[in-house]
């Protein structure tokens, strides 16, 4: 269990879904509660880069945000722009993040996996993980990696610190 909570926004990049339908916007609200973060904010934008951007951007500058889950937007098909809207905005890439993500999946959707471009990184000691829109990839993405790295007793390490200004 967590021994620090911290403050994390939920972004939902979608052209459908509201906050009666969004799924996996509620999904990872209401798992971080659970593990004992704040909700700093929820926002749903459509899949476009500078509206993306423009939601990151405002709780990048805000100080009292220490992570963002952004869901959606990370596949090959139409609209899809989060990787290329969020990733000019790291100041680092965690490109383990991605790469674990896949892992992981690939034992839930086989091949289909390498359609996933989650990536994540850091921006003003903000933590920013994309992962895609379904519920079950962000259950995947919670569950086998995000949790652990915002608990601040999960070892060997954790971004807690690097998040709180502490490193």
């Amino acid at each position: 269990m967590m021994s620090e909570g911290l403050n994390v926004a939920v972004l939902t990049v979608s052209d459908t879904r509201t906050m009666d339908t969004d799924t996996s916007g509620q999904f990872l609200e209401t798992s971080l509660l659970e593990s004992g973060h704040t909700l700093a904010d929820r926002s749903i934008v459509i899949d476009d880069v500078y509206q993306i951007r423009a939601r990151l951007s405002a709780w990048i500058a805000d100080a009292t945000v220490n992570a963002v889950l952004v869901t959606g937007g990370t596949g090959f098909s139409g609209r899809d722009s989060t990787p290329e809207a969020v990733s000019p905005l790291f100041d680092k890439t965690i490109e383990g993040f991605g790469e674990v993500f896949r892992a992981l999946s690939f034992d839930e959707i086989g091949s289909s996996t390498i359609q996933s471009r989650a990536i994540a990184g850091l921006a003003n000691r903000t933590a920013i993980f994309c992962m895609p829109g379904s519920t079950g990839a962000c259950k995947t993405a919670w569950n086998g990696l995000i949790r652990d790295q915002l608990d601040a007793a999960h070892r060997p390490c954790n971004f807690v610190k690097v998040l709180s200004g502490d490193l």
